[in-house]
């Protein structure tokens, strides 16, 4: 293990946390950006993140590569509500399987600073509102079985909304759905089908 990874990792998670912290405080939630990510300081996380550290990509997608899943990644999903992974559940139709369940609003708007935040840090001078559509275009085909039905259409259209209008257009739609407390209108922004 390269002892320099110790810095480089705890760096590249702590800019990370800065950077949803100050984007959930744009849009009102506080204690989620206080609170996010801070599994990543575990030692089941960090120790991971710092063995399989590349800086250009998360460690837990190398962790995978070498053993066949990610540790940190199962602990992380486990702990983190912004994440639609935790939401998977038995379906109570036994039919069904595994299934996901509709996300709390604000978890959704949690997820959208996360992609964003992790866009800023890997692209860096490469971002754009864009990245986080592209890389949701990128990994649609892998999750879209896992994500409710209206968890996937809210975050498309918050994604999308992102890559044609903005930062600051995009929150103040997702403020507006905060304070109604409901995902909206399906309709409400024209997005692109994600090509398979």
């Amino acid at each position: 293990m390269d002892v320099r990874n110790i810095g480089r990792h705890f760096y590249t998670i702590t800019q990370h946390k800065l950077l949803v912290m100050r984007e959930c405080f744009k849009l009102g939630l506080y204690w989620q950006g206080l609170l996010h990510d801070l599994s990543k300081y575990s030692p089941s996380e960090f120790w991971t993140g710092v063995k399989y550290y590349q800086g250009n990509r998360s460690p837990n997608a190398a962790e995978r590569e070498a053993i066949g899943f990610s540790v940190a990644w199962l602990h992380h999903k486990g702990r983190n509500k912004h994440h639609f992974e935790y939401w998977i559940d038995f379906s109570n139709d036994r039919t069904k399987g595994l299934v996901g369940n509709k996300m709390p609003l604000k978890y959704v708007a949690e997820m959208v600073c996360d992609r964003i935040a992790a866009c800023k840090v890997y692209r860096g001078e490469n971002y754009s509102s864009g990245a986080a559509w592209e890389y949701y275009a990128f990994t649609k085909p892998y999750i879209t079985p896992l994500l409710h039905p209206e968890t996937q259409a809210l975050l498309e259209r918050l994604l999308w909304m992102l890559k044609e209008k903005g930062e600051e257009q995009t929150f103040a739609y997702i403020r507006r759905l905060l304070k109604k407390g409901t995902y909206g209108k399906a309709g409400t922004c024209k997005k692109q089908k994600v090509k398979k």
